[in-house]
């Protein structure tokens, strides 16, 4: 890709941004700019103020002080109506859709002509979405879509306001290597309309190809920036973490670690089908395993983890077999399978995995009181800090203070409460999916080395990714999906990428 033109005038400048929560700075006399026509990666830890800052400049989060010039004249951001009046789109890690509208009413929200035509509202929002090669259909409800085309949609919402200014806040966590492509494509294509673009990632290796300079922030302050080209893996992670992770990260079995041996049979799902989406799959669990599943999004694997932990029901009539230590189980409820120990650990931790509102102590506390050894609904509260304390430790939790709520949290700090709250119910399988989306390198290794040590104590996991490199690091075994059903299974010895991935495809 190009570089961006250089410019005297920065389009976009940020400086001296600080945010404070209770007295507790989230970001400390931050300086940041923006060229116009360029791709400015904002790489850091979890917790290191990415999101904060970005919100700040969309007018979801007011900062503490600090200052905001736009094209050199200063500007205030009362909120997001007025970060969308001076031509600044923000595209959510965690999408702000409305599920109950459909797609091209989504796309339209808050910028409605005073007579509209549904039907050439569809009509436009079809040539909009053709454009960008997103397979999304207009008249479709958004809460029928699934996390990958709600994200296509604010990506869309973005290009059709036509900004100034677009920030992508993890855009290609749930994008398949195809669709990740287009939007590539996109972000060039933007890129050479003079549109200014703010790209957030933990792909460091998407941020190098795409990005024109990169700023990294560590624990709420500037730590550098530089053109792209400057930098490499190796000196992103050292900077973000003040340490190399090169060899925490995504280590092969092939290349020393050792395969564990399968014990004890835990699940034996024959024949599982649910409509069109899973289809007469079949594969065991084993105790004491890493089983990893690899797919495509569409694939059924995220369905196929939902069915056996009673988040949804497989078809009545010839819906299948599941075995749960040899007796056949059908659980109608999540509570059903979480009495028989068994957890699932969402990939949509807003929607489905936290309650944003309450404090991480309350969220890990709610599912102490959900497990198999719990007595009732009765709040002990000395109980519930000591247990908020416990594991906020034990997996690392960083919070500003001990009474910060889950929305305060980053998103990766967010997928450990969710962790927590799921392993405070002490399981014998534990079905992780998509466990490190939307976390940066550090958090990645902490959350490997739990699950590793999960399985080395003898609990089954189940690790559904989209991710190649975590499946090769972390299993045991390999199964892969497509179509609704597990076409293969691979060992760690034998797979490749090029093996895993054909099987997914073809």
């Amino acid at each position: 890709m190009t570089a961006a033109p250089q410019a005297e005038t920065p389009l976009l400048a940020m400086r001296n941004i600080t945010k404070e929560y209770r007295g507790v700075a989230a970001l400390k006399d931050i300086d940041f700019d923006l060229r116009r026509g360029e791709v400015h990666a904002l790489l850091g830890e979890n917790g290191a103020g990415k999101s904060t800052l970005v919100k700040i400049l969309s007018g979801a989060v007011a900062p503490t002080r600090g200052e905001v010039s736009l094209e050199g004249q200063r500007i205030q951001i009362a909120g997001p109506a007025d970060a969308r009046r001076y031509g600044i789109a923000m595209v959510y890690q965690e999408t702000s859709l409305v599920p109950s509208l459909s797609v091209a009413q989504n796309l339209y929200l808050g910028d409605e002509k005073f007579f509209n035509r549904l039907r050439g509202t569809y009509i436009e929002a079809q040539q909009l979405f053709q454009s960008l090669n997103f397979p999304v259909d207009p008249t479709a409800v958004v809460q029928s879509l699934g996390t990958a085309k709600r994200q296509m949609v604010e990506i869309a919402r973005a290009v059709r306001l036509k900004a100034k200014i677009i920030i992508f806040d993890e855009p290609t966590a749930t994008l398949t290597p195809e669709e990740k492509h287009y939007l590539f494509a996109l972000i060039d294509r933007l890129r050479k309309e003079r549109v200014s673009v703010i790209f957030i990632s933990h792909a460091l290796e998407e941020a190098l190809e795409i990005s024109d300079r990169i700023t990294i922030l560590r624990d709420g302050a500037h730590v550098i920036t530089g053109d792209a080209k400057t930098f490499s893996r190796e000196t992103i992670i050292r900077h973000m973490v003040g340490r190399s992770l090169s060899d925490e990260l995504y280590g092969r079995a092939a290349d020393g670690r050792a395969v564990r041996r399968a014990g004890e049979k835990i699940l034996s799902v024959q024949n599982l089908s649910m409509q069109n989406v899973v289809r007469n799959t079949s594969f065991s669990i084993f105790a004491g395993q890493i089983t990893g599943i690899f797919g495509l999004v569409g694939s059924g694997r995220t369905e196929t983890a939902k069915i056996i932990a009673g988040v949804a029901k497989r078809d009545f009539f010839h819906g299948g077999d599941v075995r749960l230590g040899g007796s056949p189980v059908r659980y109608r409820t999540p509570r059903q399978a979480v009495g028989d120990g068994v957890v699932y650990v969402t990939e949509d931790r807003k929607s489905e995995g936290l309650f944003e509102t309450m404090s991480v102590a309350e969220n890990i506390y709610i599912g102490q009181i959900s497990s198999r050894e719990s007595h009732g609904f009765v709040t002990n509260m000395s109980e519930m800090r000591e247990l908020a304390a416990s594991w906020s430790k034990k997996i690392n939790v960083r919070t500003l203070n001990s009474d910060a709520r889950v929305v305060e949290l980053s998103g990766g700090n967010q997928q450990k409460v969710v962790i927590a709250k799921a392993l405070v119910q002490k399981p014998k399988l534990v079905i992780f999916d998509e466990p490190t989306r939307g976390v940066d390198v550090g958090a990645i290794a902490e959350i490997h080395n739990l699950i590793a040590t999960l399985a080395d104590d003898g609990l089954a996991v189940i690790v559904i990714s989209s991710y190649l490199p975590e499946i090769l690091s972390l299993s045991d075994r390999i199964l892969v999906s497509r179509q609704g059903r597990i076409v293969e299974e691979l060992s760690p010895g034998e797979a490749t990428s090029e093996s895993v991935m054909f099987a997914a495809v073809y």
